[in-house]
């Protein structure tokens, strides 16, 4: 890591690993998409009411601090990102969640989180979901159905000539739904990192994306916590849930 010289505008562009690793898979999948900024470098405490020259001075140390150069941890950088919000916004978005506290007494017990964004919307892009210890607990995907339209046909006599059946005749559509199980999720997608952990707790992570999960204890010798990170992928709102699993009592 190092600094950039700003007084000159310079344009620094890398891949991160997630980048190079989807690039080197040769599937077409690296496709650059969306960008996103970010202000790490920037300590908005040194933003000076009280300096001598004036308010065109307040920014002058903030505006004169060194830039960071560009590098290949996506998990050390831009760890502020910058979100756009509507002209005349007065409240920043917040989430919403059934509980911010989950305590499972038992493996194998499940709990849906459905996430809410106030002052905001997430409903589009929905959600990204990090539980931060794999082993104590899993996501898994809330199925959903998917409604269809299916057609519906009636047989008619046969017709004079002995020309057999005539052709099926659509009679009306009849609207059905067909259960399926499409998961409104996607596991570990993109290069985009909503929560930064250290390199262990990312061997042990796991990360979703959708609008809504289901969290699932796995047996325990004892009582063990860890956390579950919800983002806004949206408005970049961040919730984090306390997650408890108590010891299995077969175990004990």
């Amino acid at each position: 890591m190092g600094f950039l010289n700003n007084t000159s505008i310079t344009v620094d562009a890398v891949l991160t690993k997630k980048g190079r690793e989807l690039l080197a898979r040769g599937q077409d999948e690296f496709k650059i998409t969306k960008f996103a900024l970010a202000d790490d470098e920037v300590d908005y405490r040194l933003w000076d009411t009280s300096h001598p020259n004036g308010s065109n001075y307040y920014g002058a140390v903030i505006e004169n601090m060194p830039l960071l150069e560009s590098f290949v941890d996506e998990n050390q950088i831009m760890r502020f990102k910058l979100v756009s919000l509507p002209k005349n916004t007065a409240k920043l978005p917040i989430l919403e969640v059934p509980s911010p506290n989950l305590q499972f007494n038992g493996p194998g017990v499940q709990q849906t989180i459905t996430p809410n964004t106030r002052n905001g919307s997430d409903s589009e892009a929905g959600y990204s979901f990090t539980l931060h210890d794999a082993t104590i607990a899993n996501l898994t995907p809330v199925i959903v159905q998917k409604k269809k339209k299916k057609k519906r046909f009636r047989q008619l006599p046969f017709l004079k000539g002995g020309q057999g059946f005539a052709a099926a005749k659509i009679l009306d559509e009849l609207e059905f739904i067909q259960k399926e199980e499409i998961a409104d999720l996607q596991t570990n997608v993109g290069a985009t990192t909503p929560v930064f952990l250290d390199e262990e707790e990312r061997k042990r992570s796991i990360t979703l994306q959708g609008k809504s999960v289901n969290l699932v204890s796995r047996s325990v010798t004892s009582d063990i916590s860890t956390n579950l990170t919800v983002t806004g992928l949206s408005t970049g709102a961040t919730f984090n849930i306390a997650v408890t699993i108590k010891a299995d009592p077969s175990t004990l």
